[in-house]
């Protein structure tokens, strides 16, 4: 049976309306009001449903105004250098919020480590069928063999 995934399709209607957002702004990067209105819809409906989104998706919308943040259409990338670090600089045109991410290169997010994944997880052994569990009865059926060999 194939792994059935909760709320697809409002998975697919967050996943329509982000790429209507990107349509939009692509055939007309005027209207910036109508991506928002998407993203603004699309944050509200993940939100109500408590549906976690992509860190991708979600660094590519403003937090304050609902816009969807286009290099160079709806905000300003810029790399700076504070205390050592490398940082990205995302700035909204429409409200001014300001972003900043770590720039990293050799960041991963814990969602894409091997350690976060079920099936790399130990299992414990619960199975009495097991290879040590044979073993270990093996050997208390020998010992009893033993023992009742040296009793008589």
């Amino acid at each position: 049976m194939a792994h059935q995934i909760k709320d697809k399709e409002a998975f697919q209607r967050l996943n329509f309306l982000y790429q209507a957002a990107h349509c939009v702004l692509a055939a007309n990067p005027q209207n910036v009001e109508l991506a928002r209105f998407y993203c603004h819809t699309e944050k509200t409906i993940s939100k109500r449903l408590v549906l976690r989104q992509d860190p991708s998706i979600k660094r590519t919308i403003c937090k304050r105004c609902s816009s969807l943040l286009l290099s160079g259409i709806t905000c300003t990338v810029r790399q700076r250098k504070s205390r050592g670090q490398r940082l990205t600089l995302v700035r909204c045109l429409s409200c001014g919020l300001t972003k900043r991410f770590l720039n990293n290169p050799n960041h991963k997010l814990w969602s894409e480590q091997p350690e976060a994944l079920l099936e790399n997880q130990p299992q414990p052994d619960i199975n009495p069928g097991s290879h040590q569990n044979v073993q270990k009865e093996k050997a208390s059926s020998a010992k009893t063999e033993n023992a009742t060999k040296m009793a008589s």
